[in-house]
């Protein structure tokens, strides 16, 4: 009788201790949504990660519903219309360079002042990126407005393909601000562990993306009927309005960091500094981007379907990859706040875990599409001919995510303690040494065409998580000053 009552009592303690575990996992994740008040170097590793990486992964699962969202709707244009969305996003990866060039070293900069308890630093640096952004924005709008034709032109679009879709490339170059701004000001909210109004920010502007989108493309009730050009602007509408609730919140909300009047001083010290964390950052980056629109242009040697079948199986793949992106970002502002605070053994083992952590997440979702890619597909695009070449992209670049899930959280953390030279140098080697001749020598030569390509991304890839886990390990990052 007394084992029996022991027994229940052990019982009863066991279900009272796994409720509360429960209740606390629950109250965590409403917390990193909502925002909450955290020493992040201070409180536990899991909950640290979990308050910064819910928000960060959802925010990035928003940026990349913007694409999805727009190639849902223009591919029912057909596949000339879709070809050019494709060969426009190829080009807008150099702004996705600078913005995320530039985010990088924001994050960096004010996750190490919050670090170091100076917030006041921190809004005064946050300005500066903002100023450099701003000039950097205007200089690509004059591009994209004057030589959106000859861009689309040399990416291999013919003439009949421009007149009637070129519009969407004008606006969506010459609109570039709204991408620049969103990028750097989540950048500095990230810094400052303000996860959650970045993830808000971007909820927000796809809400009025969804509704604008169909609307404005097809001309639905009092809309004129835009067609792939609706889509940009949805877009642009969308992703300004976004800006306009960031910037109202930096000078007027309560996130953790905060402009004032006097902020708004030009510091030539502090954008010398900036420039100089970035320009490594965005070489970085635009290393990246500029060998993806090296395989587009390559790509593009067979035709708009296999053009089309690329564009929307990359846009899957960068839906699977962004979630993924935003648990990078959560270690990396973890690497940055606990080197401020003088604890390097925390950064690094918060690396470890979110490396292994995302390696699994990505491996998962990398085997469902091998498994079932045609299904997801089909969610965006019925033509058959698309279908096909897309199963043939989401296959092969599959084959490679467990690597990206690891590489990405190794090179955001370098990126987060402010050593963005290795992981430049380290693009350099694995895009232009070994993914664009492997893609030229695959495709074109030995005949293999876009699937030469995608072979040639996996290997590169995964080249590059070797090799940033060699310098990684070597620990000289925890050294770096910003």
């Amino acid at each position: 009788m007394l084992n029996t009552e022991n027994e229940n009592d052990m019982n009863h303690n066991n279900y009272k201790y796994y409720l509360s575990k429960i209740k606390s996992f629950i109250k965590d994740i409403s917390d990193s949504i909502k925002g909450t008040e955290a020493d992040y170097t201070s409180i536990s590793l899991r909950k640290a990660l979990m308050l910064l990486s819910i928000p960060m992964v959802l925010e990035m699962s928003m940026e990349s519903i913007f694409t999805i969202v727009d190639i849902y709707f223009v591919s029912k244009l057909g596949s000339d219309a879709t070809s050019v969305v494709g060969l426009t996003e190829s080009m807008l990866t150099i702004v996705y360079a600078f913005g995320i060039g530039f985010a990088m070293s924001a994050t960096a900069i004010v996750s190490r002042r919050i670090g170091e308890k100076e917030p006041r630093k921190a809004a005064n640096a946050a300005y500066q990126a903002l100023l450099v952004a701003g000039v950097t924005t205007i200089l690509i709008s004059i591009i994209g407005i004057f030589f959106s034709d000859n861009l689309l032109r040399l990416m291999g679009a013919n003439s009949e393909v421009i007149a009637k879709h070129g519009v969407y490339t004008k606006l969506m170059l010459g609109g570039n601000f709204t991408i620049m701004f969103l990028f750097i000001l989540n950048g500095i909210y990230r810094g400052a562990g303000d996860a959650a109004i970045a993830f808000k920010v971007l909820l927000f502007s796809n809400t009025i993306n969804i509704i604008l989108d169909p609307l404005l493309i097809f001309g639905i009730g009092p809309f004129p009927e835009l067609g792939v050009a609706g889509a940009a602007v949805a877009t642009n509408i969308g992703r300004g309005l976004g800006v306009v609730f960031q910037l109202y919140t930096l000078f007027y909300g309560s996130s953790r960091i905060q402009l004032f009047l006097k902020d708004l001083r030009v510091d030539i010290e502090q954008i010398v500094a900036f420039l100089k964390l970035s320009s490594s950052g965005i070489f970085q980056f635009l290393i990246g981007t500029s060998s993806w629109i090296v395989m587009v242009r390559i790509i593009s040697e067979f035709g708009s379907i296999a053009v089309a079948g690329y564009t929307i199986g990359i846009r899957i793949i960068i839906f699977a990859l962004l979630p993924s992106a935003g648990l990078s970002n959560a270690a990396a502002t973890l690497v940055g706040q606990n080197l401020g605070a003088g604890k390097p053994h925390q950064a690094e083992k918060s690396v470890w875990s979110t490396g292994i952590a995302n390696a699994i997440f990505l491996g998962t979702i990398g085997l469902i599409l091998i498994v079932f890619p045609e299904s997801t597909i089909r969610l965006l695009v019925q033509q058959d001919d698309v279908v096909a070449k897309s199963v043939e992209c989401l296959r092969i670049i599959s084959i490679g995510f467990i690597a990206y899930g690891f590489g990405m959280v190794l090179v955001n953390s370098l990126n987060g303690a402010g050593d963005t030279l290795t992981p430049m140098f380290i693009n350099i080697f694995c895009f232009w040494l070994i993914e664009i001749p492997l893609a030229y020598l695959l495709a074109i030569k030995l005949g293999m065409q876009e699937k030469g390509v995608y072979y040639a991304i996996v290997i590169a890839e995964t080249a590059m998580t070797l090799i940033a886990l060699f310098f990684f390990m070597r620990g000289k990052w925890k050294l770096k000053k910003v």
